[in-house]
């Protein structure tokens, strides 16, 4: 017995435990998008009362605030809230934002119980796409397990979470899971994962990146896995689509698959997964479903292809695979629509929707299982489950499906689905009706006729949410469909079952903000909606009825007009109150009877009754519901609803044609060879078979005449129509599909009308068809002035000219449908407006134009558009702005990205330069004054009407080289800048005579109660170099003279870049005020290398201290607190005219503060140390040597060093100069030939090992990351410094480590790394799965210079550390100068015993054993500091003597330079060193003015930002360059290149036309004829400005790239002068 007895506790114990969890999961939880794994929306367990829902006692009952405020923005909700009963028995509702916040709230109250935040969200302006805007955080929709109560969604966040509010850049993106506690929302074990880096299983050249990824499907649980979709933003950037599968309780990943597998290369893109928010299918059973976006692999063509043999590249396709027992994936079915090609040019995704798994109930003959999908096109299409249809398998190769139905726009939703009925399917067209289908199954064929639409347009816009529907328990006549949209009535709920063709509505409901493409989320009895404004709105039912009524009355199933027994409705009052009102809603199926003629006064417990009966006047379930509506009672809802139910039948037969009405719109004819089709049911209603007796056409009217219409092989035709399948007789409640072909050859309007007569009756058929030719889209721009419009090609940009500071201007972009009256409507199938955007220019709203806009032909509608320029300070220079529209029509005009540009100009004050509109005094920054002492000595004037003119002019008068206003009303000059340059926030005050001008301030923050001083400086006095313009006369009192240096000798650096000085710090308390150390190269010691090496490894914060010390971070340390500014005075290592911290302090610099307050751009200051390389070519025909010289040449600029540089490719045309020895002849040098990238040998310490492939598994270098769209190889070497080995990949990541992991080695094909580095393209940054290897040498050197031969062989000289500066008086080598311009004079050598070739510079290797080489370098111009420097190498050994003369090859030897070696530096104010011709191998060069140089033009190499790439070839449409930034007669590269700095190159073409960009082009516009490097000498117009010059030619440019690490690399030899 006590066996027995034990056996039975413990099945209790686990009877109870069952319990309990089937509790915790909750009959009324949603826990997935869409309810359950089929994403049909079908959910029949909320308790969703149509008495209830359709009364009004059901309405909004709470609306929950979320607090985020991210960067004073409220969050928003874009993935739905799930819901959930927690163990506690109570129902919670989780919400996931896009500011990566999670909640969990009541579910009755809306009250927040727990929140957390997972990490910062990336900001929109890094993703250059504002559909989701201004941060993407969390916005797929995430997934519950009951049975562990973990919740797990996907994030979108930064790698680097200390920079709050900074847009750190794509390559900074992170797509991270999570796995969270439903109880306080704490990570489970082994979670979160990162997926960066992660490599494809199907395509391991692909590798994820959270940047450009997105993660917007909804995830999937099955079984032991989580599964998650991914696509990218607003189809930028590579969009490929990923499925990421992961172990839901280890993490582990299981599968990393892409939509485009092996066969395709990683620069193609396509296949994304985004489904409009919708969610990965499943059947639970093993399978796994999706739907993709377009492509650009198109592996197949026309050639019909079986499902069950899929190709690598699944885009616009259905796709069905396998869940193994390991979570990985397998393609076992698909499908591709049949103008896959055409769908991809217009971006008319399929994957706008989800592929959702039909219940059971519509399963027909040998079809058990029915998908339903729709697509941008709007076409609706029905599928076998289990034989998706491959691609182009049906008849006339077109697509094997079940049926394709095409509504009247595009569609962005999942289809509705009702299963109750006979079945019901409901789509959500844009701008236009609900459409309803009605299932049908006639002889083992399934169809879908469409039988109603909505009674309102859904909206005009993107945004109507996916169908979702309600019933009751599945009881017949309870069904509810639920619309979300974005405008109109917010949330609206009808009746499953139309009436008379219409869906009937039942309440309307006004949500703000409502997101795109959401759905209701239900709980028990209450339905829940987010928005975009940071809200939770719950809707329901009060639950606390004043009255106890009969429950629902069931009638059951009457014949047509006869009546029912009358029930009796019984109803008792739950406290006092008065019965008001007995009404009846709804149809007229039910009769009340015996109804109080007057109000009801009833006590507490009272009763009283009446009857109610079913006279059914129409077949199929009916329901009503009595309202009874009462008053006085407190704390009661105000009405009680009772339900009533039933069934008509007719037992005679019953004939009903559903639709009466086909209309086939918007055909293009010709388009469909074989016509459009659509369907019509005929049905019998009734209990009896029904006859058809005659069957009649006309395409008159409705009144006939009528005849049998032509019988054909496919059907009867009638006009453009032919009917296929007309039945003679139909069954009892049964139905015959009738299919409907419009012949769409011709052009016109047609009709056809039907009429059949029965022994069921006589009913009517019209059908309505309209083809015509197809859309013509026409793009417009108003000008400038609004007057006109402007035509857009490709191209083009369209221009809102000069807007002033503090003003917008507004202009209209218009589109319009040219085609003739019967042609097809136009509609735009990609719109993305610059809405929302960080930039001057953007569209007023993301309503007019948007995507899913149908224009019938003749008409046209716009979009307005704004250039708002933020008020700025006077005299700046103009800043442009840019935006693009990214546009799509059904045109056939492809994918178009509209340019708009705008410049931004500020006021300018007299006097104006001579050759420009410009003010002459430039406004330079805010600048502290009275620090102590001032400057500016002279004081102009104080006065009440000081305005910047006002003083601008009296300034010079005085010739004062700078000026400034400050304390509102005083006006300073003088011809000493101030000391320190601050952050524009601080000077604050307005001008006593103009509210809206600036002068001067007292600081803010750190930096408040100080005097400041709003600086201008005269251009023709001042530049940012520190000198005087030759070409500018001076003003009256001064003369071309140098700028002195401030006195006192060293000053705090301004800045450099975006790096802003934030004043003197004290070390942290604990620890380092920055925690991160840089090494500065030995002689580099300064502020400008400090912070190019913090910038490389992207830390906002830079410090100098002890003069030679460098640190970097993101925040500063516990402690680390402003101090005076006297305590940071010791001078820079290698630059004495800057301040590098001082003992325990720091010159503090942050990234961003020179980024001026407004958009107009400000000047800024570099003391950057710049390396410069001047190469010297000569005739591959003969034996040539090129030497590479390190030359810096200085000047002094308000108290610190710029060093700038120049790159001088010696040509026959760059230099007249010659040299020879006194034993060889002089050969002419050839042209040069075109840049071409090289592999690089040496990275500073590091040496290239080859080109090396990945590991067997992960990464070859593990230990270490780092990643940068302008990669270098410096980049990757700084970033790995400590590190052994570095790599570089795919171009832009860099990998560090001490060793490589087991697998990687030599590619067997050393051209596989073949990318440029995006930073440096002129050499190679690995490829895809290749990695540009290097390893640290056990003993580093410095290069001088490496001579190389055409045949390839090299010498390389080099300076062991240390070198010493000493004096050298003997040379024992010719020495020969010749002069570049502008003002750079080099000095090439050759031995007296060596052969030479010769060009415009070239120096010849030596044959001496023992020698002593010189080498000068002096740099300047007329009127500035010119530094002359001598190098002299001793003791040179080397390893072969052998050379060539005259011959075709040459072996040059290897030499090296031993220790010490030698260097002497002197420096002369206002002289250069000139050159001569000398044939004496003893001769030395002799010093005296360089005149302004007039000899022929060159090619400018660039300037302290820009490196010359070459003389590119424009494409034969398109441009290279996006932005013409001027156009200009006094153009030059230098101006070019001042006005591109933000941009990554720069070109000038045509001598006067300055374009920039971020983007090579050189396909163009889709060329026929790409662009192309080629010889300079193509290049051969002078520039205006300057005609020493080259500025491109017609269709030549004269291209320059942005050079990050100028400041980093190739500093082999630094001279400090």
């Amino acid at each position: 017995m006590s066996r027995f007895l034990s056996i039975a506790v413990v099945l209790a114990a686990i009877f109870s435990s069952f319990i309990n969890n089937v509790e915790a999961l909750g009959l009324t939880d949603t826990i997935t998008w869409g309810g359950d794994n089929s994403r049909t929306g079908y959910q029949n367990n909320h308790n969703m009362d149509p008495a209830v829902v359709g009364s009004p006692t059901f309405g909004q009952i709470f609306k929950t605030t979320l607090p985020g405020l991210y960067m004073g923005v409220k969050e928003q909700i874009f993935s739905q809230p799930l819901v959930y009963t927690a163990p506690d028995g109570v129902q919670y509702v989780y919400i996931a934002t896009t500011q990566n916040n999670l909640y969990k709230l009541n579910a009755k109250t809306g009250t927040i119980v727990v929140q957390r935040a997972l990490g910062l969200p990336v900001l929109s302006a890094d993703l250059d796409c504002g559909d989701i805007s201004p941060f993407v955080g969390v916005t797929g929709t995430g997934v519950i397990d009951p049975e562990t109560g973990t919740w797990y969604m996907v994030t979108k966040t930064y790698a680097d979470q200390t920079l709050v509010g900074v847009a750190q850049g794509r390559p900074a993106g992170r797509q991270i899971l999570h796995a969270v506690s439903i109880d306080n929302l704490s990570e489970r074990p082994n979670f979160p994962v990162d997926l960066e880096g992660t490599a494809a299983r199907n395509n391991p050249a692909r590798i994820f990146n959270g940047g450009i990824h997105h993660q917007r499907p909804g995830l999937l649980h099955s079984g032991k896995y989580i599964y998650a979709g991914f696509g990218s933003h607003c189809v930028k950037f590579n969009f490929t689509g990923w499925i990421m599968g992961w172990d839901k309780t280890t993490g582990r990943i299981v599968e990393r698959y892409t939509t485009l597998g092996e066969g395709t290369t990683k620069d193609v893109s396509g296949g994304s997964l985004w489904m409009s928010g919708g969610a990965i299918t499943s059947d639970d059973k093993g399978s796994m479903f999706f739907s993709t976006g377009n492509g650009h692999a198109s592996q197949l063509d026309q050639v019909p292809v079986s499902g069950r043999n899929p190709p690598s590249a699944l885009e616009e396709a259905v796709v069905h695979m396998n869940i193994a027992e390991d979570g990985s994936l397998k393609v076992v079915d698909f499908w591709m629509p049949w103008e896959k090609k055409q769908l991809d040019g217009d971006d008319n995704d399929l994957g706008t929707t989800p592929i959702e798994l039909l219940p059971n109930q519509f399963a027909c003959g040998d079809v058990k299982r029915i998908g339903v999908v729709t697509g941008k096109t709007g076409k609706t299409y029905w599928l076998n489950m289990d034989n998706l249809g491959g691609y182009r398998n049906g008849p006339n190769k077109l697509d094997a499906v079940l049926q394709t139905y095409e509504n009247a726009n595009s569609v962005y939703a999942g289809a509705g689905v009702y299963p109750l009925e006979g079945g019901y399917i409901y789509i959500n067209v844009i701008r236009y009706p609900t459409v309803v289908f009605k299932f049908s199954c006639t002889n083992g064929v399934p169809s879908f006729i469409k039988v109603a639409d909505s009674p309102t347009n859904n909206a005009y816009t993107l945004g109507v949410g996916h169908g979702t529907v309600t019933s009751l328990n599945d009881q017949p006549g309870t069904g509810l469909v639920w619309t979300s949209d974005v405008n109109n009535g917010n949330l609206r709920i009808y009746k499953a079952i139309p009436e008379n063709g219409l869906m009937v509505q039942l309440q309307s409901f006004n949500i703000p903000d409502t997101p795109k493409f959401t759905r209701p989320v239900f709980g028990d009895g209450r339905a829940y909606v987010g928005s975009l404004a940071g809200l939770l709105y719950g809707f329901g039912s009060p639950v606390n009825a004043p009255l106890n009524c009969t429950a629902t009355i069931q009638f059951g199933s009457l014949e047509l007009n006869t009546s029912s027994a009358s029930r009796v409705v019984t109803c008792q009052a739950k406290t006092a109150l008065v019965v008001a009102n007995i009404t009846l809603s709804g149809n007229a199926n039910f009769i009340l009877s015996g109804l109080p003629t007057t109000s009801i006064q009833l006590g507490n417990g009272g009763i009283f009754t009446f009857q109610a009966a079913f006279k059914p006047f129409e077949v199929g379930p009916l329901s009503s519901d009595i309202i009874i509506t009462t008053s006085g009672a407190t704390g009661y809802s105000t009405t009680t609803p009772v339900a009533l139910r039933g069934n008509g039948e007719s037992a005679s037969p019953l004939l009903q044609i559903n639709p009466r009405l086909l209309s086939f719109a918007g055909a293009v004819t010709g388009a469909a060879p074989d016509g459009i089709e659509q369907s019509v049911l005929i049905n019998n209603l009734g209990n009896a078979p029904l006859v058809i007796s005659d069957i009649g056409f006309s395409t008159v009217g409705n009144g006939g005449p009528f005849s049998p219409g032509d019988v054909t092989s496919q059907g009867t035709k009638i006009g453009a129509f032919t009917f296929i399948g007309l039945p003679e007789a139909i069954p009892a409640q049964s139905s015959a599909t009738v299919r409907v072909n419009f012949d769409t050859s011709h052009s016109g309007s047609f009709a056809a009308f039907g009429q059949i007569i029965s022994n069921g009756g006589t009913d009517l058929l019209r059908v309505v068809g309209v083809s015509g030719d197809a859309p013509i889209g026409l793009v417009e721009f108003q000008s400038e002035d609004g007057t006109r419009w402007i035509k857009y090609t490709p191209g083009m940009s369209f221009s809102f000219g000069n807007v002033t500071e503090n003003t917008t201007r507004s202009l209209k972009l218009r589109i319009t449908n040219t085609v003739g009256p019967e042609g097809a409507a136009l509609v735009l199938t990609v719109s993305k407006p610059p809405f929302g955007q960080l930039t001057i220019i953007g569209a007023a709203n993301s309503v007019d134009l948007a995507e899913g806009t149908r224009l019938v032909p003749g008409e046209s509608m716009n979009a307005t558009l704004f250039c708002a320029v933020p008020k700025s300070q006077w005299n700046l220079d103009p800043t442009p702005g840019y935006a693009e529209w990214t546009l799509n029509t059904n045109d056939n005009t492809g994918k178009q990205v509209i340019q708009f540009e705008c410049l931004g100009v500020a006021e300018q004050s007299a006097p104006l330069q001579s050759n420009s509109d410009q003010a002459r005094y430039r406004y330079i920054g805010c600048y502290l004054e009275n620090n102590p002492g001032r400057q500016l000595s002279n004081q102009y004037y104080g006065a009440a009407d000081n305005t910047i003119p006002k003083c601008t002019d009296a300034c010079a008068k005085a010739g004062a080289i700078f000026c400034g206003t400050q304390y509102h009303r005083e006006c300073w000059g003088g011809r000493t800048i101030p000391l320190q340059k601050v952050p524009e926030i601080n000077c604050n005050f307005d001008c006593t005579g103009a509210l809206f001008q600036t002068c001067g301030g007292n600081g803010e923050g750190v930096g408040a109660g100080r005097s400041y001083i709003s600086l201008f400086a005269d251009i023709n006095q001042y530049n940012p170099n520190g000198t005087i313009p030759t070409s500018s006369a001076s003003p009256p009192g001064t003369s071309n003279t140098a700028i002195p240096a401030p006195t006192g000798g060293p000053v705090v650096n301004p800045g450099v870049g975006t790096y802003g000085s934030v004043g003197c710090y004290t070390e942290a308390t604990t620890g380092r005020a920055l925690p991160n150390g840089f090494a500065m190269p030995a002689g580099s010691r300064a502020v400008g290398t400090c912070i190019a090496g913090c910038a490389s490894k992207n830390y906002l914060y830079a410090g100098l201290e002890y003069g030679q010390e460098c640190w970097c971070g993101n925040a500063l340390g516990t402690g680390s607190v402003p101090a005076p500014s006297g305590e940071c005075r010791v001078p820079c290592a290698n630059n004495a005219s800057e301040y590098c911290g001082g003992s325990s302090r720091l010159n503090i610099y942050r990234a961003g503060t020179l980024l001026s307050s407004t958009s107009i751009a400000q000047t800024s200051t570099r003391s950057d140390i710049q390396s410069s390389t001047i190469a010297t070519q000569t005739s591959s025909l003969e034996s040539s040597t090129s030497h590479s010289l390190t030359t810096l040449s200085s000047s002094t600029t308000s108290g610190y060093t710029q060093a700038s540089s120049s790159t001088t490719s010696g040509s026959s045309r760059s230099s007249e100069a010659s040299m020879e020895s006194s034993t060889t002849t002089t050969q002419q040098s050839a042209s040069p030939t075109q840049t071409r990238p090289s592999v690089k040998q040496t990275v500073g310490a590091y040496v290239f090992q080859g080109c090396y492939t990945e590991a067997a598994s992960g990464r070859a270098l593990s230990a270490k990351s780092y990643f940068n769209d302008m990669m270098t190889l410096e980049m990757c070497a700084m970033a790995c410094a400590g590190f052994q080995w570095f790599g570089v990949e795919y171009k832009r990541e860099c990998y560090c480590g001490n060793a490589l992991n087991p697998g990687s080695g030599l590619a067997a094909n050393q051209a596989d790394c073949n990318l440029l580095c995006p930073g440096d393209p002129t050499t190679l940054c690995g490829a895809g799965v290749r990695l540009q290897m290097y390893k640290l040498t056990s003993q580093s050197s410095t290069s001088i210079f490496s001579t190389s031969s055409s045949l390839g062989s090299v010498t390389t000289l080099s300076i062991s550390s240390p070198t010493t500066i000493v004096s050298t008086d003997t040379l024992s080598s010719s020495i020969v100068t010749t002069t570049t311009p502008p003002t750079t004079t080099i000095t090439s050598i050759s031995t007296s015993t060596t052969t030479s070739t010769s060009s415009s510079l070239v120096a010849s290797s030596s044959t001496a054993t023992s020698s002593s080489t010189a080498v000068s370098v002096s740099t300047g111009d007329t009127s500035s500091s010119t530094a002359s420097a001598t190098i002299s190498l001793s003791s040179l050994s080397s390893t072969s003597s052998s050379t060539s003369s005259n011959s075709a090859s040459s072996t040059t030897p290897s030499s090296t330079v031993s220790s010490p070696t030698t260097v002497q530096t002197s420096s002369t104010l206002g002289t250069t060193t000139a050159s001569t011709t000398s044939k004496k191998s003893t001769s030395v060069s002799s010093s005296s003015r360089v005149p302004l140089y007039t000899g022929p033009p060159v090619t400018s190499q660039g300037n302290v930002n820009f490196t010359y790439y070459s003389c590119v070839s424009e494409p034969s449409t398109g441009k290279l360059l996006p932005r013409q930034i001027e156009n200009n007669a006094t153009m030059t590269i230098d101006r070019c290149l001042s006005v591109c700095s933000q941009y990554q190159y720069a070109g000038v073409e045509y001598g006067r036309e300055c374009w920039c960009g971020n983007t090579i082009n050189f396909n163009g516009n889709n060329a026929v004829t790409p662009g192309k490097n080629v010889s300079d000498t193509q290049c051969n117009f002078q520039c205006p400005g300057n005609s020493s010059q080259f500025c491109g030619a017609g269709s030549r440019i004269n291209l320059y790239w942005f050079d990050l690490q100028k400041t980093i690399r190739d500093i082999d030899v630094t001279l400090k002068l």
